[in-house]
């Protein structure tokens, strides 16, 4: 599809191209050559920090002739530690995408059309406020929305805070680590942090429960999942699938999808019965002991075998190494949890079996993490807001849930009777289609809107849908505030720009400063540009502003990481204790401890399997499935069927096949069968991020299958509200027989 066709200029569109086309055409020449040499350092090395994930490593960027040539880890930097993942070290080829937004853009035809007018800056920030003004105007601040996801959307949070709207979404929370975080904080007061507070360099006992490191490629652990394998250390990894974790397991767990809450609560019953736990650390610190022994008497191992599918001998097996190697043994919290819809109980139980083994604060376990604290810049408060966020319809609804995406979503759509209660939405680097559940609740929501505005680099699917286009300039071309985590010793890093904007793309930190002056809220943006903002914070804490620009990182004075070297254990929990048994929860209506019931998550029909979705190592979900330079490794995802399964469907390795899942919804492209015994025969696998529909997206358009779409149904957690979404199930439809069908219905 060629780009005329996704961009249909208007007359004020080739007039501005006629005015802009020589220096357009200068730049373009930068895309000649995507894939530079790279033996060449360049002339000099700008530091900065990573954006192709939430983990942030830092990186030195290498410069020659006004282009990046490289990307190397930094050295100085505490997440990168000198090494980049594959992701990392490809991010020229975002910077360099052919398919890059270039210019601002209005739509000119019906939603979805993908028919825009190219316009300036002022025509495109002046339409935005004006549309922000006349929904604040009918409606109030409260009717607009923003959705966030990436660092630099951190200027449009405080853009919408001081216009005073509080509905500001991130789709992280309740579609990725939510369950993890309430199950943490029901357990000891506090969450597993981002980045995990995980010490698993000095694990003796690493247990994975679905986490696929070396698969979701967070930097750091990855790392320290490699010294922890080869200092001897021991790995169990749970999962329906034979991961790359699991090839280095001394025990894999091929569990029944759905059955971990029965697996955990059976390896409780082990520890407690045979007087295996860390008797002295539960006394000291627990609370609800006696409960939890009792609630888990009965759960033996031979309870949870036909619930598992794994052996009893095997869950004593692997308990009695669980608590051989505690308290360095360490049950990982995960990152993607939102499965069934119990997902919050399931963190919980993980929670607790880490504090039966005596491993939160301690060394092998989960650490103490420790922050810099960096001086504000002066801004003038925000207003006081008292309407509520509008995330769900009955505020009683998932009590310690917060910020849900989905509900955002659905209460942007018009119901017979009732009239929407949020009418505008801004969305910050986050392509809604692909993130959220229910595709067809998104577009249907994104129908009922007065306005959509996307910022983004890429052409993604809610790009299509948008009423105004901002380009946001790439990672490697701006500047955005410090990150100053909570980690294993406090840092600020550095994100500072490489090289020039290319085309008409612009930082985001410009793009919500314009918008503030458009929206009468210049007195909140005091700073000229972002590296303004972040000196002058560097400076009023003290800091060697100089140094930072030099190294990227600078470190504060190391802090105790465990218990033993003189952290004070305190817990933000009701009773100041590990909260083995929850007072809170049973409260509010809910099983104090964590439960299986039986049924509680449903079979797969006859003729259908569960859909399971993941990462591979060298993509961020759909972020970087355009980029050319990682699809040279990975290109398009694969459908993992069982052997057993395959042999009774006929499949043959490497076939073609759609996917149509319970709800009659058929893939709209195809992808080949990957025939393996790496995947429990009740389920199949895919790599999440395919299958774009995008035609600006020249590269991964049509390329393989999108899972989202066939995510039909969600079950939510109704503690706090995520979305469990491994609740669909799909079969096969050979892609000879659809395509045949096709070609007989054109001629028809």
């Amino acid at each position: 599809m060629k780009r005329r066709d996704f961009i249909r200029f208007g007359s004020a569109g080739l007039t501005a191209a006629a005015v802009l086309g020589a220096a357009r055409s200068r730049q373009l020449q930068a895309y000649a050559h995507p894939v530079p040499d790279p033996r060449t350092d360049g002339d000099r090395v700008v530091p900065s920090f990573c954006e192709l994930c939430f983990w942030k490593c830092g990186i030195l960027a290498h410069v020659k002739d006004g282009r990046v040539t490289k990307i190397q880890g930094n050295p100085n930097d505490p997440l990168s530690g000198g090494r980049l993942c594959p992701r990392g070290a490809g991010g020229t080829g975002l910077l360099y995408d052919p398919d890059r937004l270039q210019r601002p853009m209005i739509r000119r035809g019906a939603r979805g059309s993908q028919r825009f007018e190219e316009v300036s800056w002022d025509a495109a920030l002046n339409r935005v406020a004006e549309g922000m003004q006349a929904i604040t105007a009918r409606h109030g601040a409260e009717a607009l929305a923003l959705y966030s996801h990436g660092y630099g959307g951190s200027w449009f949070e405080h853009l919408f805070k001081a216009y005073g709207s509080p509905n500001i979404t991130h789709p992280s929370y309740a579609q990725c680590r939510g369950p993890r975080d309430a199950g943490f904080e029901l357990t000891f007061g506090e969450g597993a942090g981002s980045p995990e507070i995980t010490d698993i360099a000095h694990a003796r006992c690493l247990v994975l429960i679905g986490s696929h490191l070396g698969e979701n490629m967070h930097n750091t652990q990855v790392q320290d999942f490699a010294s922890s394998i080869r200092a001897g250390g021991d790995l169990i990894v749970v999962d329906p699938r034979f991961s790359t974790a699991a090839g280095k397991a001394r025990h894999w767990l091929p569990i029944k999808p759905g059955a971990d809450l029965a697996l955990l609560l059976a390896w409780m019953h082990v520890l407690i019965t045979e007087g295996l736990y860390d008797r002295d650390y539960i006394a000291q610190y627990a609370y609800g002991f006696e409960q939890l022994k009792a609630h888990v008497e009965p759960l033996t191992p031979e309870w949870a075998h036909p619930r598992t599918g794994i052996d009893p001998a095997v869950i004593r097996q692997t308990a009695h190494l669980m608590a051989g190697a505690r308290p360095a043994t360490l049950v990982h919290p995960g990152r993607h949890v939102t499965w069934y819809g119990n997902d919050t109980q399931r963190s919980r139980a993980i929670a607790i079996l880490n504090g039966l083994l005596g491993s939160w604060g301690r060394r092998g376990g989960l650490y103490s993490s420790s922050q810099l604290e960096v001086m504000p810049y002066p801004k003038p408060a925000y207003p006081t807001v008292t309407a509520a966020i509008r995330d769900r319809a009955d505020p009683t609804l998932y009590p310690l849930g917060h910020e849900l995406a989905q509900g955002i979503r659905d209460a942007s759509i018009r119901t017979e009777g009732k009239e929407p209660g949020i009418r505008g939405w801004m969305v910050y680097g986050s392509n809604l289609p692909t993130t959220l559940p229910d595709q067809r609740a998104t577009y249907r929501a994104i129908q009922d809107l007065e306005l959509l505005v996307t910022v983004d680099v890429l052409p993604m699917e809610i790009v299509g849908w948008s009423d105004v286009v901002l380009p946001e300039a790439t990672y490697l071309e701006r500047w955005d505030d410090l990150n100053t985590p909570a980690y294993r010793e406090p840092f600020v890093s550095l994100r500072q720009a490489a090289v020039d904007p290319l085309f008409e793309s612009k930082p985001g930190s410009w793009i919500a400063k314009e918008l503030g002056k458009r929206l009468g809220l210049a007195s909140y943006f005091p700073w000229n540009d972002a590296k303004e903002y972040v000196e002058t914070r560097v400076r009023a804490t003290g800091l060697d502003w100089e140094r930072l620009r030099k190294d990227g990182t600078l470190r504060g004075s190391p802090q105790p990481l465990y218990y033993e070297e003189g952290v004070a254990p305190s817990f933000d929990t009701e009773s100041g204790k590990i909260e083995l048994y929850s007072a809170q929860l049973a409260g509010l209506g809910f099983d104090p401890m964590p439960t299986f019931h039986d049924g509680e998550v449903e079979d797969p029909p006859a003729g259908y399997y569960r859909l399971l979705t993941g990462r591979a190592p060298t993509h961020t979900f759909g972020r970087t499935t355009n980029n050319r330079l990682l699809s040279e490794v990975f290109a398009e995802n694969a459908v993992w069927v069982n052997r057993a399964v395959a042999a009774k469907w006929r499949l043959q390795d490497g076939e073609r096949i759609y996917l149509k899942n319970q709800d009659g919804v058929r893939s709209t492209y195809s992808a080949p069968v990957k025939v393996t015994e790496r995947i429990h025969p009740d389920a199949v696998y895919l790599v999440h991020g395919y299958g774009h529909k995008a035609k600006g997206l020249r590269f991964a358009q049509a390329r393989g299958i999108d899972d989202a779409e066939l995510i039909t149904r969600y079950k939510v957690d109704p503690i706090m509200g995520g979305t469990g979404m491994n609740v669909n199930f799909v079969t096969f439809l050979r892609a000879s027989d659809v395509d045949a069908e096709a070609a007989k219905e054109v001629v028809t």
